[in-house]
């Protein structure tokens, strides 16, 4: 892989398909349909996932491509491959909070090793460069022209005032009962991949994820915040969370800054 193409070809797509994306977002109406698993769908998702497809496709042609809003792509049996949430965060786009992402990673053997999130409404953005170090890019965003960069790194936790950060629209008693066990100084709230972003820019700790996810709504997330210097293990035996399973259906997961002294499930 030609990291430095994939680095500029990631960012370049991911600010395109979120000025596809505002464009929904700011009209007057918008239709929300739902898809077969029940979870809602729109016209930015689908307008956002042709964009970004076809971009990689045309880049990337001989790597292997998976994405949320392509069925035919979750038979592909691969441990590496491009994958891509086109709009992370519906409920939050729908219920226009802002708290959504556009999502585009590249997965090697098994391991997120590339990535870029994209929170268009409130204008972060953060990827890995061409080496997999993350930077969070600030100022004025252009698709033509990087602008100033900030290297990401995690925080040294203090594990007697812990900072969580949780799902603001899928957050349970499981995950609240979780969290009780740990003494915890800050919790806040956040939607889509930005609970990921949050830990590599050192304003939260960890975030526990006790409910359903896949791998296509998790890997950029987890590139960025390895980038950073964090990790993503599974909740029940704290071994890595890898990358081409079956299905693309995650386990549970806990993202941290390596200095917390993770609980046992």
């Amino acid at each position: 892989m030609d990291y430095d193409t994939l680095t500029t070809t990631m960012r370049r797509l991911a600010l395109e398909a979120g000025a596809k994306i505002m464009e929904i977002y700011e009209a007057d109406d918008f239709d929300v349909r739902a898809k077969s698993d029940d979870s809602p769908v729109t016209a930015a998702d689908e307008a956002a996932d042709a964009l970004i497809s076809a971009g990689l496709r045309e880049v990337f042609p001989d790597v292997a491509l998976v994405t949320e809003e392509q069925a035919a792509s979750h038979g592909i049996d691969a441990s590496t491959f491009l994958i891509v949430d086109p709009l992370d965060g519906t409920k939050e786009f729908v219920q226009r909070r802002g708290d959504f992402t556009v999502n585009i990673a590249y997965v090697e053997d098994g391991i997120p090793v590339r990535g870029v999130v994209y929170a268009p409404a409130k204008q972060r953005m953060f990827y890995t460069d061409s080496k997999g170090f993350t930077f969070e890019e600030v100022g004025e965003l252009k698709i033509d022209e990087v602008g100033e960069t900030r290297p990401l790194k995690v925080a040294e936790a203090d594990n007697s005032a812990l900072r969580v950060v949780a799902s603001k629209s899928h957050r349970d008693q499981a995950t609240d009962d979780y969290i009780s066990k740990y003494e915890v100084e800050d919790a806040k709230s956040a939607g889509s991949s930005l609970k990921f972003c949050l830990v590599a820019t050192g304003e939260a700790d960890f975030y526990p994820r006790l409910g359903r996810t896949m791998e296509w709504d998790t890997a950029a997330g987890h590139a960025v915040l390895l980038g950073a210097g964090g990790h993503v293990v599974r909740f029940d035996d704290h071994t890595p969370l890898a990358y081409g399973k079956g299905g693309f259906a995650n386990p549970f997961f806990i993202a941290y800054a390596p200095s917390v002294d993770l609980k046992p499930a």
